[in-house]
């Protein structure tokens, strides 16, 4: 066996080289050590779709689960780069030679929180239970948006999906070679090919252990538990109003640890001298309210309702100048963590919708004429607020495979546009607007997430975009998680989306587009045969300048081809109360809660 840390420095990767337990640095103890009179106050922008980490897939449901849920490994809390580091695990994983088999040994001792399922008795977490989530993650009934972790990495995993294929059933209790539990606290994962990200694809949220009692005991018929999670985590959901109000309280069996974090900053030495041997988490309870006018939101928090506050769009203006806090919030105390999200916001065209979608010329054409009429600056500028940087290829910053150099093939002219549309038969029609090749006629429908300002926004861009080829645009807002499920689909035609990044390597970005994940990741329902040989072709190989000039050549594709028109990325701009202390927003972890505290006497 070889150490990971050494077999990642020799890649290049640099981003895991500690070994910090975030369950027991320097010691443990019995009990939380959290205070209930500590009450975070937090507001997510758009509703929450659940708590079961093989079934949803947005942000703001990782918030609460990444809480609850426990992974194997997880990121230092202030490392820059991102670090990766213990968490249920004793160590980071040992390594075979070839970069196929990894050893993992559990810490002993560590209790999923008390429920009547477990009949009074303290249930202790088990190398089992990760197999069993992993098996999850793959059952074809559950059409897990997360599949895509594990899909065709795992050793003999594909004999078990096509005996499920054959039966109608996965069987959860056939053994997988490459799942090994030799005991309680061992777990041997066998690839199938070697996999640099795999490590970090464990520290995901959706690898978080769930006790298979639970899931069976409390599952709806499409087999999730989507409101009676029960992890290992800090926290345990106490009160759910669906898509108004969440209540986290405090673990109380949770182990605690100390807070032992290192400055990468010089920002950073004021939070280690704040925090530094804290019994953590700190925080009784975290009290989340839904709110998606992001004006209420401002409100409140001027107020003072809410401790945590992301700025977006519009509202920065309100609070910053020059990427910094106004002198009247500086005044009141407010504090600011900017970072650059290593994220994309894009639009996508359904691949296979008939009216946008295909690779015939035509097709093409109409995509790249839309994509060519739109200007990224003018949206940063208008809708963001100049808040965003923006990428030419959907590699942004902050992760590996990142090339500053790279620029899109695709210019901003809406005479250009025009002209493709002519060319390929778009015909203007006596209304003055533009048909179809065939005569049809032409109408663009936008899936809105929500009927908020942004929402309008991005219609109201976009409908003056299309306006200047004369293409007409209808609008069709619905629910977040109602417009979620429709893309997964492939039911949308065009639809804003974004992305945060899992782990912070270019294969999260590029996985987007990837074929084999339409219906789970891939939104625009992209398959481009050149494209996915070139995927699976970059996923064997090492972080290089030979990958990354494979992920050039499949970023020209999308550009041949238009399936997506990439944007930037944003600006992380989180507020927080004068009574926050220790607060950092990390580039990778949904919520920073078990982390931070807050001061009562302020």
């Amino acid at each position: 066996m070889r150490d990971l840390n050494q077999k990642l420095k020799r890649w290049g990767l640099g981003i895991l080289a500690g070994s910090i337990l975030l369950s027991s640095s320097v010691s443990s103890f019995a009990q939380s050590p959290a205070d209930p009179k500590k009450v975070l106050r937090y507001v997510f922008p758009v509703a929450e779709t659940g708590f079961d980490p093989a079934g949803v897939h947005d942000l703001y449901s990782a918030h609460v689960n990444g809480s609850i849920f426990e992974t194997l490994f997880t990121y230092d809390y202030l490392a820059t780069p991102a670090k990766l580091v213990p968490r249920t695990a004793a160590a980071l994983p040992e390594v075979s030679a070839d970069g196929l088999t990894y050893t993992i040994r559990l810490q002993k001792g560590i209790y999923f929180a008390a429920d009547p399922v477990f009949k009074g008795k303290k249930r202790e977490l088990t190398s089992a239970d990760y197999v069993y989530t992993f098996k999850r993650l793959m059952d074809p009934s559950l059409h897990s948006p997360n599949s895509w972790l594990l899909d065709g990495r795992i050793l003999g995993m594909e004999a078990l999906l096509k005996q499920a294929q054959k039966t109608g059933k996965f069987n959860y209790d056939q053994s997988v070679s490459g799942l090994q539990t030799p005991d309680r606290y061992t777990l041997v994962i066998r690839l199938t090919s070697p996999d640099q990200n795999f490590p970090m694809l464990l520290a995901h949220q959706p690898a978080g252990a769930v006790a298979r009692e639970v899931i069976e005991k409390y599952r709806d018929k499409a087999g999730f538990v989507m409101g009676h999670p029960i992890g290992t985590g800090p926290y345990m959901l106490s009160r759910w109003t669906p898509g108004s109000r969440i209540i986290l309280k405090a673990n109380p069996d949770f182990r605690s640890f100390v807070w032992n974090f290192k400055a990468s900053t010089p920002e950073d030495q004021k939070i280690v001298k704040a925090m530094q041997g804290k019994k953590m988490p700190q925080i009784g309870e975290i009290d989340i309210q839904v709110m998606e006018e992001g004006q209420s939101r401002w409100l409140s928090f001027i107020k003072d309702e809410v401790d945590l506050f992301a700025l977006d769009g519009e509202l920065t203006v309100q609070a910053l100048q020059n990427g910094k806090l106004k002198p009247e919030l500086v005044k009141k105390g407010v504090q600011l963590s900017r970072i650059t999200d290593p994220s994309i916001d894009y639009h996508y065209w359904n691949m296979q919708n008939p009216i946008v979608g295909g690779l015939s010329k035509d097709k093409i054409a109409l995509r790249r004429a839309m994509a060519m009429a739109f200007s990224a600056d003018n949206y940063i500028n208008i809708l963001q607020k100049g808040d965003s940087q923006k990428l030419q290829a959907p590699i942004p910053s902050g992760v590996v495979g990142y090339d500053p150099n790279y620029r899109s093939s695709i210019p901003y002219s809406v005479k250009a546009a025009n002209l493709l549309l002519d060319r390929y038969h778009y015909k203007v029609a006596a209304d003055g607007w533009r048909t179809q090749p065939n005569g049809k006629p032409l109408v663009i429908e936008m899936t809105l997430s929500g009927n908020n300002l942004r929402s309008q926004q991005q219609a109201e861009f976009w409908k003056k975009t299309l306006d200047s080829i004369q293409i007409r645009m209808t609008t069709k807002s619905m629910p977040f998680a109602e417009a979620l499920k429709l893309e997964k689909q492939c039911k949308t035609m065009f639809k804003a989306s974004a992305w945060i990044a899992d782990y912070p390597d270019a294969d999260n970005f590029m996985q987007l587009f990837y074929g084999k994940n339409i219906k789970i990741t891939n939104n625009g329902c992209v398959k481009i045969p050149e494209y996915d040989h070139l995927y699976e072709q970059a996923q064997k190989m090492i972080p290089s300048p030979e990958r990354d000039a494979i992920y050039a050549k499949m970023s020209r594709l999308l550009e041949v081809y238009m399936p997506v028109q990439v944007i930037g990325a944003r600006y992380r701009n989180i507020l927080a109360q004068p009574r926050v202390i220790g607060f950092k927003k990390h580039p990778i972890l949904p919520a920073e809660w078990m982390y931070i505290d807050i001061d009562l006497k302020k």
